[in-house]
């Protein structure tokens, strides 16, 4: 089944979101959607304030903004764009939401076990479950999870679940005037994105690329971005990491520490 063009994804099957970068004008469609549809609270105004660095209000993820469109400019052209040699310039933007990753660092943290994986192998906060203590927020590698101030409890992108469930695809890809964010199965949005990644290079971009997650601890993100830099430009962590490997290193550490020690030990009893 689909909808405007767009494979609706069957339980069991994964959803996920491709966002590109070269095809998004802006327009922050998607994060008035978001907000409507979710009945999202106003953002807190202290965040809107013209801050002189970005003609971008919004500033980032949140409690309060579960899409973000990321308003990044450098003095580089885009590809064969005609600029001043010597002023290049240009805008790319990105419409940045939670990831709903593979091996999730909110999941992994939450206590009362509010944080579950939806039959769309989607990551969904329970906010009648949740107790507000905030691991979650720390556990998140992308900084994407935010607490409510006024119950403290946790809040980020649901991946419309509400609308999956009856055959709707998410109102932010609904209200994405250039098919900048596509909604579908992973399998079949990673297909379009690497012909996309194809295109791109033949066209003379050779820095486009994809930014999925894969060969890190977070394992692949259902929502991934087509991207023309590097992450760091867009404020993506190049490796994000997962609270779990964490422990693996602290518990290697300590593990060694008492082999050292057993070791010393052993010595002082041989001499002594």
């Amino acid at each position: 089944m689909s909808i405007d063009g767009q494979l609706l994804p069957e339980p069991g099957r994964t959803s996920a979101f491709f966002t590109d970068v070269t095809t998004c004008i802006g327009c922050k469609a998607c994060e008035v959607a978001c907000k409507e549809w979710n009945l999202i609270p106003a953002t807190n105004e202290i965040n809107m304030r013209w801050r002189g660095r970005s003609y971008d209000h919004g500033q980032g993820l949140g409690h309060s903004s579960y899409r973000h469109v990321k308003f990044v400019e450098q003095n580089q052209p885009l590809g064969g764009q005609l600029t001043d040699p010597e002023h290049p310039f240009r805008w790319v933007f990105l419409s940045d939401v939670c990831k709903h990753c593979e091996h999730a660092g909110c999941m992994e943290l939450c206590p009362t076990g509010a944080i579950v994986r939806t039959e769309f192998n989607t990551v969904f906060v329970q906010p009648d479950v949740c107790n507000g203590c905030g691991y979650c927020v720390v556990g998140c590698p992308f900084g994407v999870i935010d607490r409510r101030p006024d119950d403290g409890r946790a809040f980020k992108c649901t991946f419309c679940y509400d609308r999956q469930v009856v055959g709707e695809i998410p109102a932010c890809a609904k209200a994405c005037p250039t098919d900048a964010i596509r909604f579908g199965p992973y399998d079949v949005l990673r297909e379009q994105a690497d012909r996309r990644v194809e295109l791109l290079h033949a066209r003379g971009v050779p820095e486009a690329r994809l930014e999925t997650g894969e060969g890190t601890s977070v394992g692949h993100t259902n929502a991934f971005s087509l991207l023309v830099d590097r992450p760091e430009p867009f404020g993506l962590p190049p490796n994000p990491i997962v609270p779990s490997m964490h422990l693996k290193v602290a518990w290697t550490s300590a593990l060694l520490t008492a082999a050292a020690l057993g070791i010393v030990l052993l010595g002082a009893f041989a001499v002594g």
